[in-house]
């Protein structure tokens, strides 16, 4: 993983195993990484979307040129 998606990639675990999907219905990080439920806050929504823009933005070689826009 690259330096700069590590930060995002802690911060969303550290999110997803507060909230309620993983407190209450003992689920998976990945599976409620991918819910769109109430279970998860806005806050881990926002940090899903920028921690998977991130990695898109590794594959994407226009995006490596100009730097990631992630962390």
């Amino acid at each position: 993983m690259a330096k700069s998606c590590k930060g995002l990639a802690m911060e969303l675990v550290k999110c997803l195993s507060e909230s309620d999907c993983v407190k209450v219905e003992n689920r998976s990080f990945r599976e409620c990484a991918k819910e769109k439920s109430p279970l998860i806050t806005s806050e881990c929504v926002g940090l899903r979307e920028t921690y998977f823009n991130c990695k898109r933005g590794q594959v994407d070689m226009r995006a490596r040129i100009r730097g990631n826009k992630g962390y």
